[in-house]
């Protein structure tokens, strides 16, 4: 593919992806699977009109790593400390149910294998895209509903953000299980001293960071900087440890997050991913994705896959909420607030597609999920919290 070629395509995924992307919002639903929905429209499901070629799986990659390093800007490390042990427990349930029973759903369509086999990895895999949280679509349900700052609504925001964290540290344990030579001991072992290495060098770039941030205050070098460490800090998370490098840049990010300019450096980032990165990137999911060889199978699988994801947060960040002493419209709120999936489930099913442990055909069922949470998650909250309304004035 020559120059031309390359600007041709460009120019044509990032206008199908913001005219998708805006038509989506809309219509209510969450923007991203407009410019998903533009990759199918201009990819081989539909029109056929722009070949994948190395390049943009480069320009993909560097999408993934500013989402994940914006993702971990928005972290905030206060909210995670005064989250205590609660929301902790509530992440676990809300990355151990999924995970469980994804791989189950998997072995239930495709036949139970033995573990450490290339099969069971790929059952494991199906059931780690399961495990993700979409943030942002949260914390925009919760503040539409005007109950971000309620104890349910900062309970579901940090059980959210715990939950992503311990998300990508299974991802890395499961994408490093692709290599015959590795064991699952030898990769937690790695992913401990990567996060322990992020936290000594991590305290030392902050202070650092910090003094810059004050020398040069809203000024364009600082988000630079920041841009510079997410990716060395991607490149040394898989070059040197094996982690994967979107670990590293959420690492990154998390380490700027209490910068005063934090804020800034996000906004920064959003420019570059807003208008080419991010779009590439999500039109890529479409791209990459021929719903023509849809076969029965995995529609009646996409099917089973939305049903499982959406349960198994409810099912099980509910009843931990409820063993936890929440009541029982609380402990539903805090279930139905756990199961939207957004950008970090796409992420981590292009992973898989990256590692060659899933086939683009499984992206269907993770863009219907992503759509479907997204579309269901306020409308079922905005019913609770109604009927709690209703109650209480009867």
């Amino acid at each position: 593919m020559d120059s031309l070629e390359i600007l041709r395509n460009l120019a044509i995924i990032v206008i199908a992806a913001k005219f998708f992307g805006l038509l989506a919002r809309r219509l209510k639903a969450p923007q991203v699977a407009g410019e998903i929905v533009a990759g199918l429209i201009i990819g081989p499901t539909l029109l056929n009109i722009v070949p994948l070629s190395e390049f943009f799986f480069q320009m993909a990659e560097i999408g993934v790593v500013l989402l994940m390093f914006s993702a971990g800007l928005e972290t905030d490390i206060d909210n995670l400390k005064k989250s205590g042990v609660k929301a902790t427990i509530l992440a676990c349930a809300g990355v151990g149910m999924p995970l469980l029973l994804g791989t189950i759903l998997y072995m239930c369509f495709y036949g139970f294998a033995a573990p450490g086999s290339a099969e069971f990895i790929k059952a494991l895999f199906i059931g780690t895209i399961l495990t993700a949280t979409s943030v942002s679509i949260t914390v925009q349900a919760l503040r539409e509903l005007g109950k971000i700052s309620t104890e349910v609504g900062t309970t579901i925001m940090s059980a959210a953000i715990i939950d992503d964290v311990i998300g990508i540290v299974v991802l890395t344990a499961v994408i490093g299980l692709k290599d015959p030579s590795a064991n699952i001991g030898l990769v937690c072992v790695k992913t401990v001293l990567f996060f322990a290495f992020s936290i000594v060098l991590g305290i030392i770039i902050f202070k650092i960071m910090k003094k810059l941030d004050a020398m040069w205050p809203h000024t364009r070098r600082i988000p630079i900087i920041g841009l510079a460490l997410a990716l060395v800090f991607s490149y040394i998370a898989d070059k040197y440890f094996g982690v994967a490098d979107i670990t590293g840049a959420y690492v990154a990010g998390i380490i700027l997050s209490s910068l005063d300019d934090s804020g800034y450096i996000d906004r920064k980032m959003d420019i570059n991913s807003y208008m080419i990165f991010g779009p590439i990137f999500f039109a890529s999911v479409g791209l990459q994705t021929n719903l023509r060889s849809v076969d029965t199978t995995i529609i009646a699988f996409s099917l089973a896959f939305v049903v499982v994801g959406l349960v198994s947060k409810i099912v099980g960040c509910g009843l931990v909420a409820k063993i936890l002493g929440y009541n029982k419209s609380d402990s539903l709120k805090i279930g139905v607030g756990m199961m939207t999936r957004g950008e970090v489930a796409l992420i981590v099913a292009q992973r898989g597609l990256k590692a060659e442990i899933i086939d683009s055909e499984y992206f269907t069922a993770v863009i219907l999920l992503i759509i479907i949470s997204s579309i269901l998650t306020p409308i079922v909250m905005k019913a609770i919290y109604a009927s709690d309304a209703k109650k209480a004035n009867s």
